[in-house]
């Protein structure tokens, strides 16, 4: 078993940047892939960006390309996804997601993840 929680979400002005937090635990050298996804009210759970724990290539959804910037410390066990130039539009729950291998075929799939944290809410106004 993995846990994660995240953390760092909030309000912020629509142009405003902000860094969410995934801290793993149990099982961590299980995990080869690390995602954040999000969730608006009434949408669809969306990908975001994701990476290998270990680093290396970075994949992104176009909507936030340019503009979001996943990373890890493994020293830590902690996933990082940096937010700038944030738009309301950005507004939703992000959740850190990590599965047991590294599959790019399948990596912008939610349900392909095996661990979940429990959210965080981050709200941008205009």
């Amino acid at each position: 078993q993995v846990q994660l929680v995240e953390s760092g979400g909030g309000l912020v002005q629509a142009g405003g940047s902000l860094r969410l937090s995934c801290a793993a635990s149990g099982r961590t050298f299980s995990s080869y892939t690390v995602g954040w996804f999000r969730q608006a009210p009434g949408k669809e759970r969306e990908f975001v960006a994701a990476s290998a724990w270990s680093g290396g290539n970075q994949y992104y959804a176009d909507s936030v390309k340019g503009r979001f910037t996943i990373s890890s410390d493994n020293a830590k066990n902690t996933a990082y996804l940096q937010m700038n130039s944030l738009k309301p539009e950005d507004t939703a729950v992000y959740y850190c997601a990590s599965r047991g291998r590294w599959t790019i075929g399948t990596m912008r799939r939610w349900n392909d993840y095996e661990y979940w944290g429990q959210g965080t809410q981050v709200t941008v106004s205009s």
